[in-house]
């Protein structure tokens, strides 16, 4: 079995911080040891110094055997034309201990001195005006290395202690740091598709785990929202799919089951009537899937003429008998977009006027501020001022009287649709006073930029 990289986070963080903090320590820990060994051994050199120099400045006059140095810490020696005329006792009768430096001043490390097995720091100064003459001082740097080895020692007992504490502080606090996100993730893994009201634990604060966890809450809730409309889209869909299929089936039942007073010429008319309607609804249904599968943008934009697209699909929509449709109104307009699309979307505000209107359905096509302003008006009953915003959503029916004589609630959500897309609106305003010949009716009012 291979050890590798562990694969959670706390892990992770926790080797790279004690690997970090590991690395500081040792870093400071050479640096402070090398610094109170310089500093140590400064110290001892001016220490040394300032006694050659009394020395020197006796001159002829230093006694033959120096005293004050203490007993083996420290040795002194003169030497003049290489011969030792005074040192002190522990150096009496020995040879120089280095030999004369070649320049004023020189202070050098040794391993060991003829008397003694410890290293030295040895300070030697030719007296000025005497280049035979050299003094010689020396110091042990037993104590300088036993201060320094006590501080190694202290540092390589504390850092890996430190490093320890670190690395089960970390791994601690990263544990705590995560466990909102462990709650987090355990939550979105019970969520399943029976219940999608559950939402995940926001931590207090306003730190990123909290902001996570909103943000996975909003997420959850339009991903509750997208399947609560596909349910609902799916269930209007079947209860509008099978109305006409009820109708087609009982009608072909009766004339089976009586085909002596069957009319088949009228049975034919009525379910190619059926037939139509539900070619119409499925090419909805079908529009409405593709919007919701991501389809946002117009698939053309092509110069269009409002309209000629106005006076075609006014040709194109069933006569009622006694309703008019009066396009004195309607003056030219150019917008950009798909001339299909915008004839679908105009076609449905046009035939959902018709269906509703008692004598008249008034079109008007006009210019402003830059948009294409288009205005359908019927006069039939009119929608209350509450149900004027949904009437727009889809297989919405605000009333029995403004929705009888068909429709299944997609034309108004199709028509707002394909306008948005192309960048416009549609909305419900209220009629102006005397602008039909009834005391209620409806006006759809439909922009779309101008060509540029």
């Amino acid at each position: 079995m291979t050890v590798g990289w562990p694969d959670t986070v706390r892990a992770r963080v926790t080797i790279l911080a004690t690997l970090a903090v590991l690395g500081v320590l040792v870093v400071a820990g050479v640096l402070v040891v090398a610094q109170q060994r310089r500093v140590l051994t400064k110290a001892l050199d001016e220490g040394l110094e300032h006694r050659a120099a009394e020395l020197a400045a006796l001159g002829p006059a230093v006694p033959a055997t120096i005293s004050g140095l203490g007993e083996d810490d420290s040795m002194a020696q003169v030497v003049v034309d290489g011969r030792v005329v005074a040192a002190s006792a522990n150096v009496a009768g020995l040879d120089p201990v280095v030999t004369a430096p070649s320049e004023a001043q020189r202070t050098v490390t040794v391993d060991r001195l003829p008397y003694e097995d410890s290293r030295f720091r040895v300070v030697s100064l030719v007296v000025d005006g005497e280049a035979a003459r050299v003094v010689h001082v020396a110091g042990t740097l037993d104590d300088i290395d036993d201060s320094v080895g006590t501080l190694t020692r202290s540092l390589l007992v504390s850092v890996p202690l430190v490093v320890v504490v670190v690395a089960l502080l970390v791994w601690w606090l990263v544990g705590r740091t995560l466990q909102p996100v462990e709650a987090i993730r355990a939550e979105v893994a019970a969520i399943g598709g029976a219940d999608r009201s559950r939402r995940v634990p926001v931590p207090p604060g306003d730190d990123e785990v909290a902001r996570l966890a909103r943000t996975m809450n909003d997420m959850l809730e339009r991903v509750d929202d997208a399947a609560r409309r596909q349910q609902q889209f799916l269930a209007d869909a079947s209860h509008e799919l099978r109305s006409p299929l009820t109708r087609m089936r009982s009608e072909l039942e009766v004339d089976l089951a009586h085909p002596d007073t069957a009319d088949l010429a009228a049975t034919h008319r009525s379910v190619l009537e059926e037939t139509v309607g539900l070619q119409q609804l499925t090419e909805d249904l079908l529009l409405v899937a593709r919007r919701d599968a991501g389809a946002s943008a117009p698939a053309r934009r092509d110069l269009v003429d409002v309209d000629d697209v106005v006076r075609r699909v006014a040709q194109q929509i069933p006569a009622r008998a006694g309703v008019r449709i009066d396009l004195g109104a309607v003056s030219s307009a150019q917008v950009r977009g798909d001339a299909g699309q915008l004839a679908r979307a105009i076609g449905n505000l046009m035939e959902n006027a018709m269906r509703h209107a008692h004598a008249a359905v008034v079109v008007q096509l006009d210019i402003h501020d830059g948009t294409a302003v288009l205005a359908v008006e019927d006069d039939g009953p009119g929608v209350p001022e509450a149900d004027r915003e949904r009437i727009f959503e889809r297989f919405v029916r605000v009333d029995e009287a403004r929705t009888a004589g068909g429709g299944v609630g997609l034309g108004l959500a199709i028509a707002r649709d394909i306008v948005e897309r192309h960048g416009g609106s549609v909305v419900l305003v209220p009629t102006p006073a005397g602008s039909t010949p009834g005391p209620d009716g409806t006006r759809f009012v439909l922009t779309l930029p101008l060509a540029r």
